[in-house]
């Protein structure tokens, strides 16, 4: 197993992609594998052609050698399957993850605002992470990374006054003309649920650092002050910016950014913290979308990302810690019907293709518990 420095062929970097490579497209594979559905020579078949791994500035836990450090601890589980290239892959990701932690805090001691590729699930130090507490929860890297995300809550100055510290300076992808002077984003793909339900999923393992705790109350205390509530339930902007927050509407019920996902993270983090009020909340808050037409009309596919997979996968998180899991999964086979009243994907892909969608709605048939946590990387579980 052997990394390589950044490559820009984006072919090369397609094939190594969990969101939409063949990475992410042999999650299904080592899923079926475990279930007697495949042969691992087929896995091994599909891992064999994503070589040589990203290991640059780029590298990621959806990209590269992380994104397959990931897979092959998913497809070991209890075994001594890829045991040498795991060996070798946690050293390089414990190696880059330090690199990263340097130039995040350096940023910060700056006094220069963050950007989604440093501290992000998909890009950045939150995906690398999940990735540790799966794959190496007991080594330094994931304190120390716990305790870049303690300093990351920390407000910051602004031209105008305090900012959350996790304010960026540019636009979200999507609309580059939405945030004038950059934004604080909610998100749990790219904002500041996903740092939260990792805090909250490593205190739940017994891993803590200094400051966890008032990390995760300093970002449900800023959620709090975002949220909306009317007839119509309980959501949040997409991000606030110096223009003010973004129509809060009901939208799309997604995992990336809707309720589902930042109704997750904060369950997860009300039950680290023990703070049933929050949970109680989260809960109603998914429960309100799973009610209202008008928002799961607005799911299209079967994706993980923003489609119904995604909230598929995500009411089953949810109905696992709820005070009352029966009234979430009494609600999965109607997005069961749902799911199949859409488009199937057109794409083979994990993030919003055939894959990730599979994996979804297989997770959700009756009696039909996964083997592999494959959901890890969305910050689920």
């Amino acid at each position: 197993m052997t990394a390589a420095p950044p490559i820009t062929d984006p072919i090369v970097t397609t094939r190594q992609s969990l969101a939409h490579g063949a990475l992410g497209i042999a999650l299904r594979q080592i899923e079926r594998a475990h279930r007697g559905l495949t042969s691992w020579q087929a896995v091994h078949q599909q891992l064999a052609r994503v070589h040589p791994l990203i290991d640059g500035d780029d590298a990621s836990l959806f990209l590269g050698a992380p994104a397959m450090a990931y897979v092959l601890h998913l497809a070991a589980a209890d075994s001594d399957r890829y045991a040498g290239a795991r060996h070798t892959l946690d050293g390089i990701v414990a190696a880059h993850t330090r690199r990263r932690l340097n130039a995040a805090h350096g940023r910060i001691d700056q006094g220069r605002f963050a950007s989604f590729a440093e501290y992000d699930l998909f890009r950045g130090l939150t995906g690398l992470g999940a990735l540790l507490l799966r794959c190496q929860p007991n080594g330094d890297e994931l304190k120390r990374l716990l305790e870049y995300l303690v300093r990351l809550t920390q407000p910051i100055a602004g031209p105008k006054g305090s900012l959350p510290g996790w304010w960026v300076d540019h636009a979200p992808a999507t609309d580059k003309a939405a945030t004038p002077g950059g934004h604080a984003n909610a998100g749990l793909a790219h904002g500041i649920t996903g740092p939260l339900a990792l805090l909250a999923l490593a205190k739940r393992r017994g891993i803590m650092v200094v400051g966890h705790d008032t990390a995760m109350t300093r970002i449900c205390h800023w959620l709090d002050r975002i949220r909306q509530n009317d007839h119509r339930g309980t959501r949040w902007p997409r991000w606030i910016s110096g223009t003010g927050q973004a129509p809060a509407l009901p939208s799309t019920p997604s995992w990336c950014y809707g309720t589902p996902g930042l109704a997750r993270a904060q369950q997860l983090a009300a039950i680290a913290l023990g703070d049933e009020d929050r949970r109680s909340m989260a809960e109603r808050a998914l429960l309100y979308c799973l009610n209202d037409p008008t928002q799961l009309d607005q799911l299209t596919n079967r994706g993980l990302c923003h489609g119904v997979g995604g909230l598929l996968r995500t009411v089953q998180r949810v109905a696992e810690d709820a005070e009352t899991p029966h009234l979430f999964t009494d609600r999965l086979p109607a997005l069961r019907q749902r799911f199949l009243a859409v488009d199937p994907p057109d794409e083979p892909s994990f993030l919003v293709g055939a894959a990730g969608a599979s994996l979804a709605f297989q997770s959700a048939e009756p009696g039909a518990e996964p083997v592999t946590e494959w959901d890890a990387c969305l910050l689920l579980s």
